[in-house]
């Protein structure tokens, strides 16, 4: 039977308008809801998905009215552009329309070059606030006409000259060519100008607007007539979901990029390949918000790059801050790993960015220099070496097998429910949590301590486990049972366990500490210091707890303790890689006082930034102890390293300016108990006094921005996993990154009011109606 009839026509004509505002506001519900799992604004598995979803929403409009250009796609820098007639005429508009989503090219914070025309002149910033049609080329130091370019070929004449357009104009001693440039009433840049207007307000003179107005006249007939929306204008095929998670991280880049503004900023990158085995770049900005002081960390994009030598990296991150209107000469601070490729003195990414904006201060990532010095020790020292044999044994044995691991889970579960029974451990929510074995990673964080932890908090359950497989496993697994089961049973596996669980577990909060978003550089320095001055105090101190920890530890589980008097018999080694020594001295001296040297050694070595002296100046500023480190000449030092910013005659205004900050601190009581300098940039916003106080207030937040660790670039590729899984390993890189910026960056998506994503939306290319 035909579905062709009226009536067929009438029940697909009383299906419910989809509104995208609705569409929204569940999403940003969804986004409020949800904790770790993947981003709510997730795209279709597979084609069939897309079938499954009735099919394209695209409305009976022309070829070249439905094309969307790619805007990211489209260089902003006008030098890089190629001629708009040089594009397929049916792909024009959608090339229109991308450039006017992006909008004119005016980086304002740029230090503009000085060339010689009738003496030293440059592009002046003020220009743009006069010609909002004014485009300005890094590339070629030139300035461009915007609407010309886009409408060059929709006009009769050009009578403005093709330097607006093709070379680009650059005699900067004569700013009276823009008046010329842009003429009478009809000349041509006007006419153009007036075409931009219409095709950014959406009042092209066609057809198809011709009807939308007249359907705005007849509302109310309108709205009986559409009042149900066909199958195919749901909303709900791939390309327009596609297009709303597109609009939606758009406006959340937008925000962030408001929020950094014309100010200084750091960059935090690195690279990983995802699940397509793809390497990916992703960019961090830090900078200091305006509004409230605080230091800031603002995922901005994720790029895939073709390879990760340290000139292909640069020349991706410079076109990504230009894609984003921030200036390169703005960047104030790097932070990376320690890969040769970025740390390179001679050719690496932070020496080429130095090369250009000197003042970009490079600082390797506390937190990976942190795991070097954990990884050395394991390393380094035959005992920790041999304890960590043993938990690779472990693994293989336990960990290899599902049932086995099941074991774990099921001993484990009875064990907590025999506790409760008994009131050894109380219930409550994030208690009592299933643990497991995990092998530790170079190059994960936290990992030998979590990893040590669980074996101690595990060790009788994986001593049932391993008599079980050393009495019923088959032979091979039954003799590495026994071997590994006789190792572990032994006091000098306890005794180094509980050492390196000590020591890591200073280390692990230290981990933590610098992991967070608003710390800065004194006082993570801080804290490295202090936790080199406890692992000092438990080498001088703590021999007595920790033999009395473990000695605890072995009478519950049956382990003999060997006397320390008596000579020291190795536990599954030959002698002849022991030295002959007294137990008490094998264990002190040997391994307790040697690990702890080995570990204060390798933080000394990592951590040399203390002889940096931009570092030493700048704990002269700390508002810790009621500013007990102020030193007036070191600050002054500290703002030498920055020339740019502080001139001869702003270190002389500065100099006066200190002596009333301080005096202005000292007796200022909601300056009193301030512990950093994130602290201290809050209350200085707070109470309006960095605008008494401007060059310290610079100084301050130049401070801030230096980076400490690279942890929300890490939590970018965590983020990707979720995102781009097995299930959608052919994901594009488009939709990867604006999934991520949603998902990442959900508290400024939040903020995004729904009436901006549904204009960019509409304007992303004609539709049919409004939304």
């Amino acid at each position: 039977m035909s579905n062709d009839s009226p009536n067929s026509n009438k029940s697909k004509a009383t299906r419910k308008q989809p509104d995208l505002r609705q569409f929204l506001s569940k999403r940003k519900k969804l986004h409020e809801n949800e904790s770790n799992n993947s981003p709510s604004l997730s795209p279709p598995q597979s084609q069939e998905d897309d079938m499954e979803m009735g099919g394209s929403s695209t409305c009976n409009v022309p070829l070249e009215e439905n094309l969307v250009y790619d805007v990211e796609l489209l260089p902003h820098d006008p030098g890089k552009r190629i001629n708009i007639m040089d594009y397929p005429a049916n792909e024009r508009n959608a090339v229109r329309r991308g450039y006017i989503l992006k909008k004119p090219f005016q980086p304002k914070t740029h230090d503009f070059p000085q060339r010689q025309v009738s003496g030293l002149r440059r592009f002046s910033v003020h220009w743009f606030k006069k010609w909002d049609w004014l485009e300005y080329s890094i590339e070629k130091d030139a300035a461009f006409c915007f609407v010309c370019y886009l409408f060059k070929n929709e006009v009769d004449s050009y009578s403005g000259g093709d330097a607006f357009v093709d070379g680009g104009f650059r005699a900067w001693n004569k700013p009276e060519r823009f008046e010329k440039h842009v003429g009478g009433i009809n000349s041509a840049h006007n006419l153009a100008y007036e075409k931009y207007v219409n095709l950014r307000d959406g009042k092209k003179k066609s057809i198809l607007n011709v009807f939308d107005n007249a359907r705005e006249k007849v509302e109310g007939v309108r709205q009986h007539t559409l009042e149900n929306a066909p199958k195919n204008c749901q909303m709900i095929s791939p390309s327009i979901q596609k297009d709303i998670i597109n609009c939606c991280a758009k406006e959340t880049t937008r925000c962030i990029i408001e929020e950094v503004g014309d100010d200084y900023f750091a960059i935090l990158a690195d690279e990983s390949s995802d699940v397509s085995q793809k390497e990916q770049l992703a960019l961090v900005l830090r900078f200091v918000n305006r509004d409230s002081g605080k230091v800031m960390e603002r995922f901005l994009v994720i790029v895939h790059v073709g390879n990760t030598t340290a000139l292909t990296l640069k020349d991706a991150i410079m076109s990504l801050l230009v894609e984003h209107s921030l200036s390169p000469s703005m960047i104030r601070g790097q932070g990376y790993d320690g890969a040769s490729n970025m740390k390179g003195e001679i050719n690496g990414l932070k020496t080429l960015i130095m090369n250009d904006t000197p003042s970009a201060y490079y600082v390797h990532c506390f937190a990976h220099q942190l795991q070097l010095t954990l990884v050395a020790v394991a390393k380094k020292n035959d005992s920790c070496g041999w304890l960590f044999e043993i938990l690779a044994n472990l693994l293989n044995v336990v960990g290899v097998s599902c049932k086995r691991r099941e074991m774990i889970r099921q001993d484990q579960a009875q064990e907590v429910a025999r506790a409760l029974d008994v009131g050894d451990i109380v219930s409550g929510s994030g208690l009592n949590q299933e643990l497991g074995l995990k092998r530790p990673g170079d190059t994960r964080w936290s990992s030998h301590y979590k990893s040590i932890s669980n074996i101690i908090l595990l060790f009788p359950t994986i001593v049932k486990v391993l008599v079980h497989i050393g009495k019923h496993g088959v032979s091979e697994d039954k003799f590495k049972a026994q071997i590994v089961l006789g190792q572990l049973e032994s006091f000098d596996f306890v005794f180094i366990a509980h050492l390196m669980l000590t020591i890591f577990g200073y280390t692990n909060d230290l981990c933590v500490a610098l992991q967070r978003k608003e710390q800065d550089i004194v006082n993570a320095m801080e804290l490295v210091t202090y936790t080199k001055l406890v692992l000092q105090k438990m080498r001088e101190q703590g021999w007595d707890t920790l033999l009395n920890k473990v000695t605890s530890f072995c009478a519950k589980h049956g382990i003999v303790v060997p006397t320390m008097d008596s000579p020291y018999v190795p536990q599954g080694r030959s002698r002849r890689f022991v030295e002959e020594a007294t137990n008490e001295h094998h264990f002190r001296v040997g391994i307790f006082v040697r690990v702890i040297d080995l570990h204060l050694q390798e933080l000394d070595d990592r951590f040399n930034e203390r002889n940096m002296e931009i570092l030493i100046c700048m704990a002269c500023l700390s508002p810790k102890d009621n500013f007990s480190s102020f030193d007036k000449d070191k600050v002054l030092k500290l703002a030498s390293f920055y020339p740019e910013e502080f001139s001869s005659f702003d270190l002389m205004a500065l100099e006066c300016q200190l002596d009333i900050f301080m005096e202005n601190m000292l007796n200022d009581d909601r300056f009193q108990g301030l512990n950093d300098l994130n602290s201290l940039s809050m209350m200085l916003v707070k109470t309006n006094k960095h605008k008494t106080f401007p060059l310290i207030h610079l100084l301050i937040k130049l401070m801030l921005i230096l980076p400490v660790a690279t942890a929300s670039v890490e939590r970018v590729f965590s983020a990707m996993t979720c995102v781009k899984n097995k299930l959608r390993n052919s994901m594009g890189d488009q939709l990867m990154n604006d999934c991520l910026v949603t998902f990442i960056e959900k508290d400024v998506f939040l903020r995004v009011s729904d009436e901006k994503i549904v204009d960019r939306f509409q304007n992303m290319k004609t539709r049919r109606m409004k939304v």
